[in-house]
């Protein structure tokens, strides 16, 4: 178990970050637990599976790819712990595997979308994102790309390091110059961390602000996603939360305690309507927003939705 807590700590601090990572990690951290069981009776090992699955569901509650990976990996219909144990590695293993190959998929998929001399703007910092990028500059495509900063985590600067390291002519700039960078634009292109089955993309604070500027300027919006980041939960009316973080990571704690009519907010999330998404790439094709129930029944499957 203590592998276990050290993965899932890690998720919870930002160590291992973005959803297609993180629901890796948990994979493996599920695995490598499961085959440490050996010796527990069925019930026991029942219950150690149930409370490592609920330790790592918990690190980070928006991102859907975790809670749909820890479900992926942890089915089993064995009564034989050892066969059970069998049955979560192999799960983890073709999981693992899937999600490596996934990006390959949707890089192919999107780049077929970028025309040469596209300028592209990013968000944040998607593997799947960068995937689709890399894949039309790999094509011979002219084009360069404008990343914003994302505050307050900055990961858009490791967005530019890997673009940088690719040899693609990128732009960095602060999140409040989205619109007026806009006008430079022809396609924004993001990643997700949940996509409910209205087509609704929950993804890091400020994508919203993206898709409505591009809205607003009549470019359009590709959204990158594997499809184990479609929410099943939401076919219920389920909500998916949004995580709110440390003011930590915002403004000096020492700063703030010397403020007392000062608070401070810090959603790692927000919303983007499905009516400012064009298409949702993913490892399987490319689908609209209104097509996401489908992908969630015929790729996920309906039994991942808890009908308690």
């Amino acid at each position: 178990m203590h592998d276990l807590m050290d993965t899932a700590e890690k998720i919870r601090t930002m160590e291992i970050r973005g959803a297609g990572r993180i629901a890796v990690a948990a994979s493996a951290a599920l695995r490598d637990h499961a085959r440490t069981l050996s010796s527990l009776s069925t019930e026991e090992f029942k219950k150690s599976i149930s409370e490592a699955a609920r330790i790592l569901v918990e690190t980070r509650p928006t991102a859907v790819s975790l809670p749909n990976a820890v479900a992926l990996t942890k089915r089993y219909s064995s009564q034989d712990v050892n066969e059970a144990i069998a049955e979560i590695v192999s799960n983890s293993e073709k999981f693992i595997k899937s999600a490596n190959e996934a990006l390959e998929k949707i890089g192919r998929v999107g780049a077929r979308r970028i025309r040469d001399g596209d300028v592209i703007m990013t968000h944040c910092n998607s593997h799947a994102a960068i995937a689709i990028i890399k894949t039309a500059f790999k094509q011979g495509k002219k084009i360069s790309v404008i990343a914003t900063e994302s505050r307050p985590r900055k990961q858009g600067l490791i967005t530019i390091r890997e673009l940088d390291d690719a040899g693609i002519p990128t732009t960095l700039i602060v999140d409040s110059t989205v619109r007026l960078a806009m006008k430079d634009v022809d396609l924004v292109v993001v990643g997700a961390d949940s996509i409910a089955v209205n087509g609704a993309l929950v993804n890091k604070i400020g994508t919203s602000q993206l898709a409505l500027a591009a809205w607003e300027a009549r470019k359009n919006v590709l959204v990158a996603a594997e499809t184990y980041k479609f929410s099943p939960n939401t076919i219920l009316g389920q909500m998916v939360e949004i995580e709110d973080r440390s003011s930590d990571e915002v403004i000096d704690p020492n700063m703030l305690k010397e403020m007392p009519n000062v608070k401070v907010r810090n959603p790692a999330f927000d919303i983007t309507p499905p009516e400012y998404i064009d298409l949702i790439i993913t490892d399987v094709g490319a689908f609209p927003p209104a097509m996401a129930y489908i992908v969630i029944k015929e790729y996920l499957g309906l039994d991942l939705v808890d009908l308690k």
